[in-house]
């Protein structure tokens, strides 16, 4: 996933809202591990749209 770090408040919806437990916020700073399957479903939580889904390499 993209972080739009401008527009991230910060909230951890996203952290709680992924069936994966792929999201980490430390320290003001979201990270998604290898376990991200791109379901989407932080993208569509974000209040702010600060997510946005990357290509698998």
């Amino acid at each position: 996933m993209k972080v739009d770090t401008a527009k991230c408040l910060h909230c951890g919806g996203c952290v709680g809202s992924c069936p994966r437990n792929a999201i980490f916020l430390c320290d003001f700073i979201l990270t998604f591990n290898g376990d991200c399957n791109l379901c989407g479903r932080c993208v569509r939580l974000c209040p702010v749209g600060a997510l946005e889904p990357e290509a698998r390499q």
